[in-house]
């Protein structure tokens, strides 16, 4: 018989925002203290029963889904200064560490991310955004709750189609200040 117990979408984002308000009571000093988020986040998951993190690794894969679109690639890109494909999925899990109005806001309309002070420090700075520790939440609250992976008909992914309109190279200025103004802006060089 299936446990009755999940984690549903805005429960994930109240573990993220749980995670987040535990890293601002500690101080943790960075720009952005992703791996404080995703360390915290982890362990919070962690505490609670099996089937739920294995639930959230379902919610944090539907949101990496949900953000992968060319027009946040080509922020990602223009923010780090480059964006693999890797680099990409690494930006997603700093989008997701933020928490959901910064995500949904992002991937609504990725230029607004020109306006985040997190953003413009890390143009001031030089500093890539990338949460790749994030991406890892729910595999490693498994196993420390667990001792184990988490199962391995996991969920899979499917990506949507990328938007067709957005095949240019990022590295064309112009373009990019077309379309992504405030971002291009902020990140002259």
């Amino acid at each position: 018989m299936a446990s009755s117990v999940a984690m549903n979408r805005q429960e994930f984002w109240d573990l993220v925002a749980a995670a987040r308000d535990q890293v601002a009571r500690d101080q943790v000093q960075a720009p952005y203290p992703c791996e404080a988020i995703a360390s915290a986040a982890t362990a919070l998951l962690a505490s609670r029963p099996a089937e739920e993190i294995v639930a959230a690794e379902r919610v944090l894969w539907d949101l990496m889904s949900e953000s992968y679109s060319k027009p946040l690639w080509a922020a990602a890109y223009q923010i780090n200064g480059g964006c693999s494909d890797d680099g990409f999925d690494y930006f997603r899990g700093w989008l997701i560490a933020q928490g959901r109005e910064v995500f949904e806001l992002a991937v609504a309309e990725p230029d607004a991310l020109a306006e985040l002070p997190v953003v413009q420090t890390a143009a001031a700075l030089g500093i890539d955004l990338e949460g790749e520790d994030v991406l890892g939440i729910a595999w490693d609250a498994h196993i420390a709750a667990t001792g184990n992976q988490l199962p391995a008909d996991g969920p899979k992914t499917q990506y949507p189609q990328l938007d067709p309109d957005w095949n240019f190279s990022f590295d064309d200025r112009g373009e990019m200040a077309r379309r992504l103004p405030r971002l291009a802006a902020l990140f002259r060089e």
